[in-house]
C-alpha cells in the first residue's frame, strides 16, 4: 500500500478547512475560514499621492482599499496631509477602482470631535473640527456612492473612566474624569475612600451630584457674603453725622452725591460744601468707606453674573435632556431666570452702573438675585466627561452626517466612528454604542426641522451612522487585567451598528498592529459574534487589515500572505480545495520553496534549463573538472 505522507505530507489535509499538524508552528492560523476577497488593506499614510499607493496596493491582489487620509504624524499633520491630496485625485482613484474592479472605503483625518484640545474645552474647537471632517467627507464622496468613511470616536481625549479587572473579572472603577462645562476644563477625580466614621464608601457618581450642590451654594454663599458685608460698610458710612455746631447733617441721599463726586475725584468740592475743615475730613473718610463698601458690592455682583451665566447655560442644555425629571428642573429654572432677567437686571444696572447715588438699594437687589438663584435646582456644572464628552462628540458626527445627507442624498458616505485604542476616551463598546445612538437622535431631530419624515429620518440616521470596530483596539483592555470573556463582551454590544471592521493583532499591552494570528486577539470569536449578528449580509461587511507594526519592522511588504494563511482563504475559488494555511511545512509549498523533491540547490547548480547541463549530459557547459572531487577528469 502507498503511502502518502512519504511523498507529499500535506495530502492528507490537502481538501480539509483546518491546518496541518506539520505546518502549525509555522502558520498564523487563527482556526477560522474566510475568502481573500473579504480582506482589504489601507494606502499609504505617509504620502499625499493617494493615487500612486492605492494602485500599489491594488497591485497586492487585494479586492478593497482603504484610501488613507490619515497620518501617522497626528496633530496638525493630520489636516496637512489631507488638505496636500489634490482633490482631482479623488475622481481619479474612483477611475482606477472601475479599471481594477475593487472596492473603496476612506479614513479620515484623526481630529478630536468633542471640541477638546490642551487647553481644554471650546464649542468654536468642536466646530472647527466638525468643518474639517465634512470637507473630508466631501472629497471622499468622489470615491463613490455612500463611501464608508471612518473618524475615530476621539483622538485627544483622555480615558473618561478608568477600571481595572479583578481576579474574578469583574471591573472596579479606579477613577473617574470629570468636566467643568462653564469653565471647559476637566479634572481626574480618584474614587472615594471608604468613609470610617459612616463604614461606606460613597458612590463616585453621587460625590460628584454632591460636589455640584455644594459648589453652588458655597458660590451663593460668596456672593451674599460680599453683598451683605459692602451694604454693612454702606450702611454704616450713611448714619447721620453731626458738624462741631451740633447740626444734623445732610442725609444720606446728599451723601450719596458727595460719594458722586469722589468718584469723579472732586474732593475739594466735597470740603466745600462740608463748611469747614474738620467736618470735610470726616466726610472724605466717609465716602472712602462707601468706596469700600462698593468694590465688596461689585465683586458680589460679578460673581452674581457668572453664577447666572452658569445656571442658564446649564438649563439650556438640560431642557433638551432624554431625562424627565431634568428637563422640568431645566424649564422651571430657566422660568425663574428670565423672570429675574425681566426684573432684577435692569435695576442692577441702572442703580449702579447708571447712578451711584442708589448704592444702597443696589445692595438689596443683589441679596435678592441670591434668594432667586438659591431657588432654582444646582446646576450641573461638573459632570462625568463621559456623559460630556458624547454629548458634544455626538453634535459633531450627527451635524456632518446630516451636512452630508443634505447635499448628497441617499448617496451621501456613511459616517462610521472608530473606536479609539483603550486608554483614550469613549474606547469602549459601551461608549460607542451611547455614541451613535445619540448621533443618530440628533440626525432625525434635524431631519424632521427640516421636513424629512420621521420613519425616513430614523432609516436614513440608521444607514448613514455606524460603527467601525477595531479588534486590535479593544484587546487593549488586557492592560486593565480583561480576558477574552470581557473583551468579546464589547463587540457583542456593539454588533448591531457595525458597518465596517479594522483587523491588527497585538497582545493588549500596547499599540501595535501586526497581522492577525500573531498575537492574542480572539479574531475567531469576534467574527463569530458579528456573524450571528448580520448572518449572510456579514459578507458586505469590508474588513481592512491594518498593520503599522508589520511595516515598520519587516520591510514594509503588504502581510496578504499572511492574513490568507490566517484565515485558511481558499487557494481556489472551489468548495473542495486546499487552504493557504496549508502551505508551509509540505513538500511543495507556495511560499517555502520546492521541498524535497526539487531542492533549491538544483536550480542554483544546474540552472533551470538544458542548456546549462554538462556535455556529458546534453548541454552545453564543457568541463574537465570532475564535480564529484574538483579533480582533473582523467
Amino acid at each position: 500500500m502507498v503511502s502518502y505522507p512519504v511523498f507529499y505530507e500535506g495530502a492528507r489535509y490537502g481538501l480539509e478547512p483546518k491546518y496541518s499538524e506539520n505546518s502549525a508552528s509555522l502558520s498564523p492560523f487563527v482556526g477560522y475560514n474566510l475568502p481573500s476577497g473579504t480582506f482589504g488593506f489601507p494606502s499609504n499614510p505617509q504620502t499625499a499621492n493617494q493615487i500612486d499607493a492605492v494602485s500599489k496596493k491594488i497591485s497586492t491582489g487585494a479586492r478593497t482599499i482603504e484610501v488613507s487620509g490619515v497620518s501617522l504624524s497626528g496633530g496638525q499633520a493630520q489636516m496637512d496631509l489631507m488638505d496636500n491630496i489634490p482633490k482631482q485625485q479623488f475622481k481619479e482613484i474612483a477611475r482606477l477602482k472601475k479599471l481594477a474592479g475593487v472596492d473603496l472605503t476612506f479614513h479620515g483625518p484623526l481630529v478630536e470631535p468633542t471640541g477638546f484640545s490642551r487647553q481644554g474645552w471650546d464649542e468654536s474647537q468642536r466646530m472647527h473640527s466638525e468643518r474639517q471632517m465634512f470637507s473630508a467627507v466631501e472629497r471622499a464622496h468622489d470615491l463613490g456612492k455612500n463611501t464608508v468613511v471612518t473618524f475615530h470616536a476621539s483622538n485627544s481625549l483622555p480615558e473618561t473612566e478608568t477600571y481595572e479587572y479583578n481576579k474574578s473579572g469583574n471591573p472596579v472603577l479606579k477613577e473617574v474624569i470629570v468636566v467643568d462645562e462653564h469653565e471647559g476644563r476637566f479634572m481626574h477625580v480618584g474614587v472615594p475612600k471608604k468613609e470610617h466614621f459612616t463604614g461606606q464608601t460613597p458612590d463616585p457618581y453621587q460625590a460628584i451630584e454632591k460636589q455640584n450642590e455644594d459648589s453652588w451654594f458655597k458660590q451663593l454663599q460668596g456672593v451674599a457674603f460680599h453683598a451683605y458685608q459692602g451694604e454693612g460698610i454702606i450702611e454704616s458710612a450713611l448714619q447721620k453725622t453731626s458738624d462741631s455746631s451740633g447740626k444734623d447733617s445732610a442725609q444720606k441721599e446728599n451723601l450719596l452725591k458727595l460719594y458722586k463726586l469722589h468718584l469723579e475725584g472732586k474732593e475739594d468740592e466735597i470740603k466745600k460744601a462740608a463748611g469747614n475743615e474738620e467736618f470735610g475730613n470726616l466726610l472724605v473718610e466717609r465716602m472712602q468707606n462707601i468706596a469700600h463698601g462698593d468694590i465688596s458690592l461689585r465683586d458680589a455682583y460679578r460673581d452674581l453674573r457668572n453664577l447666572y451665566d452658569s445656571a442658564y447655560d446649564a438649563a439650556e442644555r438640560n431642557v433638551q435632556s432624554k431625562d424627565a425629571n431634568k428637563r422640568a428642573e431645566a424649564e422651571d429654572a430657566l422660568k425663574k431666570l428670565n423672570k429675574f432677567k425681566e426684573e432684577i437686571t435692569p435695576k442692577l444696572e441702572r442703580e449702579h452702573i447708571e447712578n451711584p447715588e442708589n448704592l444702597d438699594e443696589f445692595s438689596k437687589e443683589i441679596v435678592r438675585g441670591v434668594n432667586v438663584l438659591r431657588s432654582i435646582a444646582p446646576p450641573r456644572t461638573v459632570k462625568p466627561l463621559r456623559e460630556f464628552a458624547i454629548d458634544k462628540a455626538s453634535d459633531t458626527f450627527a451635524n456632518v452626517a446630516f451636512d452630508a445627507y443634505e447635499k448628497f442624498g441617499k448617496d451621501a458616505p456613511i459616517i462610521s466612528v472608530e473606536n479609539p485604542p483603550v486608554g483614550m476616551g469613549l474606547s469602549s463598546g459601551q461608549d460607542l454604542r451611547e455614541l451613535v445612538v445619540e448621533s443618530q437622535r440628533k440626525f432625525i431631530a434635524r431631519a424632521k426641522e427640516k421636513g424629512v419624515s420621521e420613519s425616513e429620518a430614523k432609516k436614513q440616521a440608521e444607514a448613514l451612522i455606524g460603527v467601525t470596530w477595531d479588534v486590535g483596539h479593544i484587546n487593549m483592555m488586557r492592560k486593565h487585567g480583561a480576558k477574552d470573556t470581557q473583551i468579546l463582551e464589547q463587540t457583542e454590544k456593539i454588533a448591531p451598528f457595525v458597518k465596517h471592521i479594522h483587523l491588527s493583532d497585538n497582545f493588549g499591552l500596547e499599540h501595535t498592529e501586526l497581522p492577525m494570528g500573531m498575537g492574542n486577539v480572539p479574531i475567531k470569536e469576534h467574527e463569530e459574534i458579528l456573524r450571528k449578528q448580520f448572518g449572510e449580509k456579514f459578507k458586505q461587511i469590508k474588513q481592512i487589515v491594518e498593520t503599522g507594526s508589520w511595516f515598520r519592522n519587516f520591510n514594509n511588504v503588504t502581510p496578504f500572505a499572511e492574513t490568507l494563511e490566517a484565515f485558511g482563504s481558499a487557494i481556489y475559488p472551489m468548495k473542495m480545495a486546499s487552504y493557504w494555511n496549508q502551505t508551509r511545512g509540505g513538500s511543495s509549498p507556495y511560499f517555502s520553496g520546492y521541498g524535497r523533491i526539487l531542492p533549491d540547490i538544483n536550480f542554483s547548480t544546474y540552472g533551470a534549463g538544458f542548456s546549462s547541463l554538462p556535455a556529458e549530459l546534453g548541454g552545453q557547459v564543457a568541463g574537465t573538472r570532475s564535480r564529484l572531487s574538483g579533480t582533473p577528469s582523467e
